[in-house]
């Protein structure tokens, strides 16, 4: 039993807390920087990274934030790493692994996830500079056929490797099936899709030894497409989102962490406060006590990065004038996102 790994991941989704998705590619970072008409530069993305990673008390509401490469090696403007930063106030450093979406052959419309090679060596170098979990990501499409049984186990064995590789270099993998919320699917199709995904992903874990109380899921939602003409409200998105996860999630994993996957802000929070309202019925009173144990066998919580900062982005438009603005909204994002994952309203 591996004591380490297992206090790392509860820590991840410690009661109260979230983790700031801060991984973009550095082609992705770059939209992010077009939109406000900032030109993507090392020195342009490290000031959008220590907008949010730079601004005081995130400890309170963030237990980790996954980093990209080229955030993990720099500096902030003060001189000392972002690495150095987070484990200074107490946030636990992760970073992105996977390498990014391939078509899957044989099978048109759906994606395989890549990076393997060499990912042994990578992980001992992302260790020794501080990382203690890690990403990786997969996606799957809803439509006419799909998802196949190919792209799931495919995908599945890309997953368990990735995940035994990180456990055995010290690193908790945190295990991402985004099931794509593109589409004009019902939230009958996303719950059933959502559950014959991570049906797949847990059994091909167990058969690569996956130790499941050193791991974190990071899932979707089960929600309506977003093209979908008659969208379910928040309050049946958290009904079936924890019915799929009391159907397929065993309860030796410490926590799942959903991702906004599209959502809008506003809805990113709401629903996540549904979730946990639902947990509440289904799995009785008190299971959302921040005192810690939970009759609720996971801890439910957010792994955001757009719904978190994309307001802030918005508000900042490349100039240091609107810093302060920018972190106060961020702020206020974090706080009703920690209120929501326990299940609370931040007033």
């Amino acid at each position: 039993m591996n004591t380490t790994l297992h206090d790392t991941a509860k820590a991840i989704v410690a009661p109260g807390k979230g983790i700031l998705a801060a991984d973009e590619s550095n082609s992705t970072a770059g939209k992010r920087l077009a939109s406000i008409k900032t030109e993507s530069t090392p020195d342009s993305r490290r000031q959008y990274r220590e907008i949010f990673l730079g601004m005081e008390g995130i400890e309170n509401y963030l237990s980790g934030v996954i980093l990209y490469d080229e955030t993990l090696r720099q500096n902030m403007s003060v001189g000392i790493s972002f690495v150095e930063h987070l484990q200074d106030i107490g946030v636990i450093p992760g970073i992105k692994v996977d390498a990014g979406l391939e078509d899957l052959p044989n099978f048109p419309g759906e994606k395989f996830t890549m990076g393997l090679d060499g990912l042994k060596g990578r992980l001992q170098e992302y260790y020794a500079m501080g990382a203690r979990f890690a990403k990786w990501r997969s996606t799957i499409t809803i439509g006419e056929n799909l998802p196949t049984i190919g792209c799931l186990h495919s995908n599945a064995h890309g997953m368990a490797l990735y995940a035994a590789l990180c456990q055995e270099a010290g690193i908790v993998p945190i295990v991402e099936q985004e099931v794509l919320l593109d589409g004009t699917h019902t939230i009958e199709q996303s719950y059933e899709a959502t559950v014959k995904t991570l049906k797949v992903l847990f059994q091909i874990l167990g058969a690569f030894k996956v130790d499941l109380k050193g791991l974190i899921l990071k899932s979707s939602m089960v929600i309506s497409g977003k093209n979908c003409p008659t969208r379910a409200p928040a309050k049946t998105v958290g009904e079936m989102t924890v019915k799929c996860l009391k159907e397929t999630v065993p309860a030796e994993v410490p926590g799942v962490v959903f991702l906004s996957g599209g959502q809008t802000s506003i809805e990113a929070t709401e629903n996540l406060y549904e979730i946990n309202k639902a947990a509440e019925a289904v799995f009785g009173e008190g299971s959302l006590a921040s005192a810690g144990v939970a009759r609720v066998p996971w801890q439910l919580t957010f792994s955001y990065a757009r719904a978190l900062q994309g307001p802030p982005l918005s508000i900042w438009g490349g100039h240091d004038e609107n810093l302060s603005a920018a972190r106060s909204e961020f702020l206020r994002l974090l706080q009703a996102n920690s209120a929501a994952r326990m299940g609370e309203r931040h007033s």
